[in-house]
């Protein structure tokens, strides 16, 4: 097969010299413009712009529209620093629905299993909430951000629980333990010069082992009966004790004042005696007489005394009073059933 005819291949070179293309220096400049345009961008309000150029930190632009030497020279990343970021710990929640709930929650023993300062085994499984606060330093110093973030929060959390004991993590030390977490895991942060803020430390359940919850039910239901009927003693205390004072003090009161009476009854009725004593020595006679009067005249004013009147003519005879219809009353008031008198 013979080879190709270099001779015509070189006259159609020439050919192709000589024609006129001016089209292909407007490709170029459009293309040119496109390259140059490349490096317009344009930074959110919730993020900021770190430009790199040839891979190391040149500068941070706020938000708005801004220009960057193109491809390959500089590139731009752009973080979001105002949102709160989300990690769990001890947990992996899911939004799949399931029969009967509307979150999928799968457990991670290996995380959330810590030891107490009393040497006791407790499930944690928490929340930790951030947010960048130094992008330069989140993008360059650390390679995985968000599981360092969550070692550290793993170790600032068994650091606390370590020297607490397992009835402040199940009852009532929880928000202490999420303030000393979230405070150590900041510390703990800042030593590797990330870039983050934590906003909070979330505890979202705290239970001991499954093996052995039952028998921690049971000791907390002990604690609960013990902590109500020592509320009941205070209170059945709180109600006798204030009830019993006021009645010695009522009953304390009316002594004093029985007392008081009694005084001032005996001085009053010495006095008097004294009184008529001086008068009855002035004139006897007329003293008793007036004492008989004011005797006579006490008891026949009372409503209870029977009061029987007898003249003088009667009082000559040999009965001079027969009280016949008292005799007769009590006559048919003491008859029997068969017509007798008992």
């Amino acid at each position: 097969m013979p080879g190709p005819d270099l001779g015509d291949l070189n006259e159609k070179v020439k050919q192709f010299k000589q024609m006129n293309l001016p089209g292909w220096r407007i490709i170029l400049l459009v293309a040119l413009l496109f390259w140059l345009g490349s490096g317009i961008y344009i930074v959110q309000p919730d993020e900021v712009g770190v430009v790199k150029r040839f891979g190391a930190y040149e500068r941070t632009t706020e938000p708005g529209p801004h220009y960057r030497l193109p491809f390959p020279f500089e590139s731009v990343l752009t973080p979001q620093v105002t949102k709160i970021q989300r990690l769990e710990v001890g947990f992996r929640g899911s939004t799949a629905f399931t029969a009967g709930s509307g979150v999928q929650v799968r457990q991670v023993p290996e995380e959330s299993l810590m030891l107490t300062g009393d040497e006791n085994i407790v499930d944690v499984q928490f929340i930790v909430q951030f947010l960048i606060d130094n992008a330069q330093d989140y993008l360059f110093n650390v390679a995985n951000q968000d599981k360092t973030v969550k070692d550290a929060a793993e170790a600032a959390m068994r650091e606390v629980i370590g020297y607490n004991k397992i009835d402040a993590a199940l009852t009532d030390d929880k928000l202490t333990i999420q303030n000393d977490t979230r405070d150590l895991l900041q510390k703990i942060l800042d030593s590797y010069k990330i870039g983050i803020r934590v906003v909070a430390v979330q505890l979202q359940d705290v239970h001991p082992p499954r093996q052995v919850i039952d028998a921690f039910k049971d000791v907390a239901s002990a604690k609960e009966d013990k902590s109500r009927f020592i509320n009941e003693a205070e209170a059945y205390e709180n109600d006798l004790v204030p009830r019993t004072r006021g009645e010695a003090a009522a009953i304390m009161n009316q002594a004093q004042a029985y007392k008081e009476t009694k005084i001032l009854q005996s001085k009053g009725d010495s006095d008097r005696f004294l009184y008529v004593l001086e008068e009855y020595r002035k004139a006897k006679d007329i003293t008793k007489k007036r004492i008989y009067l004011e005797t006579m005249e006490e008891i026949l004013s009372r409503p209870e005394v029977e009061k029987i009147i007898i003249s003088n003519d009667s009082m000559q005879r040999v009965f001079p009073y027969l009280p016949l219809q008292r005799s007769g009353k009590a006559a048919v008031n003491g008859q029997g059933k068969d017509g007798g008198v008992n």
